[in-house]
């Protein structure tokens, strides 16, 4: 009896604190990502220490925008080039998923979870990505670049 209530209560809990995203959530993307750890299909993980580059997404109201990859500059900016990934905010079946396109390719990932400064984003090889928001940081004088 004991163990049948503590799994009920423990499945509460669980259910409880499983935040579900919305549509709405998902302007929080709109800024720099970088990604802190990537877990494979096969439960192994990966740990990004240092990253070369950034995600940067740009979401409007209308939930269309665009992710592009930027490079983190010592003096605080960021060096971006041309090519970006055209991206809308879809619902299917109670989830949230990225739709991209190129000239070239189209996929989705489903965004799992967001915060202001937390994301996990899973692709459909069900690779796991986990994303801290980045901010530059200006190396040349010391000072954080807003």
């Amino acid at each position: 009896m004991k163990k049948g209530v503590l799994l009920l209560f423990t499945t509460l809990m669980l259910t409880a604190c499983g935040q579900k995203v919305s549509k709405e959530d998902a302007k929080k993307l709109n800024g720099y990502w970088e990604i802190e750890k990537v877990i494979l299909a096969d439960g192994s993980e990966k740990d990004y220490k240092i990253n070369t580059t950034y995600d940067f997404f740009e979401i409007g109201s209308n939930y269309r925008g665009f992710r592009k990859k930027v490079s983190p500059q010592l003096n605080g900016k960021f060096l971006a080039d041309d090519s970006s990934e055209a991206v809308e905010i879809v619902e299917k079946d109670g989830k949230i998923y990225l739709d991209y396109k190129t000239e070239y390719a189209k996929w989705e990932e489903e965004l799992k979870s967001i915060s202001e400064d937390k994301m996990t984003i899973v692709n459909q090889q069900k690779i796991e990505y986990q994303y801290k928001k980045a901010t530059p940081i200006n190396l040349l004088d010391g000072e954080e670049t807003k």
